[in-house]
């Protein structure tokens, strides 16, 4: 779409979560001194199934701003924005006071494949992981392309 924010965005995949968070702890340690420039940390650790909203963990002023983005979502019927964010992968962040959020969705099949050999791509629903998609890509655009930082 040539759409550009005006805040980089940053995607990072590691691997190491189930063996004690190792490369979320990793790239904390090596990213940490740069901090405030860290406007949200999100995670998705529950599957790409049909979402539902955000947990958010930050000020009640970015919490304000986060309910307001989640309204561009209404068309998907993604809107809600649940009492807590949580994940091995964004918890030093959060730690640290910046604001995190990590997707909510119906995890009702999560151990039907998830933690097996048949966890493979051919399993995952293409619409409910486009939804999953389209939450993180409002969320992360939205924010990235504000005047200011969301508040700490």
């Amino acid at each position: 779409l040539g759409l550009r924010p005006k805040r980089t965005l940053r995607l990072v995949l590691w691997t190491g979560e189930e063996q004690g968070g190792i490369g979320a702890k990793q790239y904390y340690q090596l990213h940490k001194e740069n901090i405030s420039n860290f406007d949200i940390v999100m995670e998705s650790d529950e599957g790409t199934f049909q979402p539902s909203g955000l947990g958010f963990a930050g000020s009640a002023e970015a919490r304000d701003i986060v309910k307001e983005i989640m309204t561009l979502l209404q068309p998907i019927n993604v809107t809600d924005v649940y009492n807590n964010a949580e994940g091995t992968d964004i918890a030093y962040w959060m730690r640290d006071g910046v604001p995190g959020a990590s997707l909510r969705n119906d995890i009702n099949k999560y151990f039907w494949f998830h933690h097996s050999q048949g966890d493979t791509m051919t399993v995952q629903d293409p619409n409910q992981m486009n939804l999953c998609a389209a939450v993180w890509t409002v969320v992360s655009y939205v924010i990235a392309d504000m005047e200011e930082m969301l508040p700490r």
